[in-house]
C-alpha cells in the first residue's frame, strides 16, 4: 500500500493549529481494536490489528489520552522497521487541522522503534509517487525503486531527537 501522509511540521510535540498550544504526546501500542471506531478513519484499522507480524500504535497527548490523534502500522522487517499505514485522525487533516505536527511524531516513532532494534534508525515504506518530492525535503528520505523509499541513520537520528528528548 502507499502511504501518503504528510509532513505539516516538524516540533517537538503536537501544536494546536488555532491557540498555538504545545502538548507532550504519548506513543502505546493499541491492544483492544475497540479503541478504534471504523467511522473515524479512512484506512481499515482493524485488519492491521489482526496481523500478527504488524503492530499498530496510537499517538495521544498526556493531557487527554482518550483522543487519539494519528496511528501507525509497523513490520519489523529483521534488520529495518517498515511503515505499512500512517494515518491522522480526521480532525487533524487538511487546511482546517486541530493539530500540527502528528505525522511527524509517528514516522520519528518509527525512527526510534528501528534504533531500539539496533537497526541503525532505517526505516522503509511505499510512497504515492506525488508525495516523493515532499518525503525527500521534510525528512530526508531517499528514493530506491520506483515509489520505495526509506529513512536512513542520520535522518533518522534527527527526526528521533526531535521529538523523543531522552532518546541518546
Amino acid at each position: 500500500m502507499e502511504l501518503d501522509f504528510e509532513i505539516d511540521r516538524l516540533t517537538n510535540s503536537i501544536i494546536n493549529m488555532i491557540s498555538g498550544e504545545v502538548f507532550e504526546t504519548i506513543i502505546t501500542e493499541v491492544k483492544d481494536d475497540n479503541l478504534i471506531k471504523k467511522t473515524a478513519w479512512s484506512f481499515d484499522w482493524h485488519k492491521e490489528l489482526k496481523d500478527r507480524n504488524k503492530k499498530v500504535y496510537k499517538l495521544t497527548s498526556q493531557n487527554n489520552p482518550d483522543i487519539i490523534h494519528g496511528l501507525i502500522c509497523l513490520t519489523d522487517k529483521g534488520d529495518h522497521i517498515f511503515m505499512d499505514l500512517i494515518e491522522n485522525a480526521k480532525f487533524n487533516k487538511g487546511r482546517n487541522k486541530l493539530y500540527g505536527g502528528v505525522a511527524g511524531n509517528l514516522v520519528a516513532f518509527a525512527c526510534k522503534t528501528s534504533f531500539e532494534k539496533d537497526y541503525d534508525g532505517v526505516v522503509s515504506f511505499v510512497a504515492k509517487t506525488q508525495l516523493i518530492k515532499h518525503y525527500r525535503e521534510t525528512m530526508g528520505a531517499k528514493l530506491f525503486g520506483t515509489n520505495k523509499m526509506y529513512i536512513d541513520t542520520p535522518e533518522a537520528l534527527v527526526l528521533t531527537k526531535k521529538y523523543f528528548k531522552d532518546f541518546q
